[in-house]
């Protein structure tokens, strides 16, 4: 009748509805992807940080200057390689290439007490390195080309949970095997998890082919474009750009300082390669742990009430009161200082960061937050690490170092409290969006 309204009937769809009948198939298989991905990453991710804690802080200069350079050399090739082939060529090419590089390490953590620690420290570092950087990555970027962006906004969260899961499983298989099968085993472990995730890639890219709904064949096709020096000049051309660089060398610094005592404290403590990899497990997984947490309950409250700002200045916060206190407490209060800062790092800071990006158009965020999650947050290891140890030689105590880093942890959250009040264009709707698509992240 005439005037009389039918609520039930003209109701909108809400705003994340469940998950459509066809779409179930694809998201169980790209949850089980990302969570093979982070798992076989953070099975060997132990393995990287003993290495740095059996030479100490002083090698690490050395790590992360050619961690730098393999960066800058490799990730032009990545990004020619990627605008060329389409991804159902390249991804699996890139899986299989960090497959072989664990097999052939194998021997050699076979023999690590033979073996000059620097030398095979270095190697090794700069593999997990460019690991995190180039397999995790192609994940999202895979995932963007499989959805459109209102299935993005309904699934990409729950396919988070995939890799929530799996950074967790990770180090506790770590933890419990390296006793058992010694560390060159847990390289076996994390080879057979990333073979793992190339049978996903494959039936995802079937199920992309066959699927209406997902977008129409020509999106199995698609290739992932961009340019490393166009992303170098546009970060410098933009005064936004320019900001988030800042902010990210802002955070390396509290990071890699905190990295560099923890490595000092678990070569003073633990002596063998098991004890220090089974140590630095426990610290990812109680970190990975804290970092699902908060990105389930604090972060997702202030990004969706209030935007970024308030969870940047909060990220700020914590650190800052955590490097206080172990500039008063010192010793075992490490291990704390380091699950908090990680966790916050990641599950606070890194979804309200990546948020920034929203006010800039796709191509050049794609190009800018490449060069700036690889080549300046690489070249702030290396500044600060080289640092560190001036710092030392010239007498500057624990103490002394976690103050800086609060200097530095605060200045961050002030930096990034200005920067993102002053895009009004991001507001906490978009900030939600553009968190959710970055709901797991890796850690340091």
């Amino acid at each position: 009748m005439l005037g009389s309204p039918q609520p039930t009937r003209i109701r909108p769809v809400p705003k994340h509805p469940a998950i459509q009948r066809h779409e179930w198939f694809a998201v169980l298989v790209a949850a089980t992807y990302f969570f093979l991905v982070l798992a076989s990453y953070y099975v060997v991710r132990p393995v990287r940080d003993q290495l740095s804690a059996a030479v100490g802080s002083t090698a690490l200069p050395i790590f992360y200057a050619a961690t730098f350079v393999a960066t800058i050399a490799l990730a032009p090739i990545f990004g020619a390689l990627v605008a060329r082939y389409p991804r159902r060529h390249f991804i699996p090419v890139v899986y299989l290439f960090f497959i072989a590089g664990m097999v052939a390490f194998i021997p050699l953590f076979r023999a690590q007490e033979s073996i000059d620690a620097r030398w095979l420290g270095t190697a090794f570092f700069v593999y997990g390195s460019v690991f995190n950087l180039f397999v995790v990555s192609v994940f999202w970027s895979y995932m963007a080309d499989l959805f459109n962006v209102e299935q993005a906004r309904r699934l990409f969260p729950l396919i988070a949970l995939g890799g929530a899961a799996g950074a967790i499983a990770g180090p506790a298989l770590t933890r419990a095997l390296v006793s058992i099968v010694g560390v060159a085993g847990l390289l076996v472990i994390s080879a057979i998890l990333l073979g793992l995730s190339i049978i996903c890639i494959v039936v995802l890219a079937r199920w992309s082919r066959s699927n209406p709904v997902a977008g129409d064949n020509k999106r199995n096709e698609r290739i992932i474009g961009g340019s490393f020096i166009a992303g170098a000049i546009e970060t410098f051309r933009s005064p936004l750009m320019r900001r988030l660089a800042i902010l990210m060398l802002l955070g390396d610094a509290v990071g890699t300082v905190i990295y560099a005592l923890l490595a000092d404290y678990s070569g003073a403590h633990y002596k063998t390669p098991e004890a220090r990899t089974q140590f630095a497990a426990s610290i990812d997984l109680s970190t990975n742990i804290l970092q699902a947490l908060l990105q389930l309950s604090v972060t997702r409250m202030l990004m969706v009430r209030f935007g970024a700002a308030p969870a940047l200045a909060l990220d700020g916060v914590v650190k800052a009161v955590m490097l206080a206190g172990m500039a008063v407490f010192a010793g075992p209060w490490i291990a704390a200082v380091v699950v908090v800062t990680r966790a916050s790092a990641y599950g606070i800071f890194k979804p309200a960061f990546d948020s920034l990006y929203a006010q800039v158009d796709a191509e050049t965020r794609y190009k800018t937050k490449n060069f700036i999650d690889t080549a300046v947050w690489r070249f702030g290891d290396l500044v600060v690490t080289s640092g560190f140890n001036g710092l030392r030689a010239i007498g500057t105590t624990l103490g002394g170092f976690a103050s800086l880093a609060m200097v530095a942890a605060a200045a961050s959250g002030w930096i990034g409290w200005h920067a993102a009040r002053m895009l009004p264009e991001i507001s906490p709707k978009s900030t939600e969006k553009d968190s959710e698509s970055t709901a797991i992240d890796t850690a340091r």
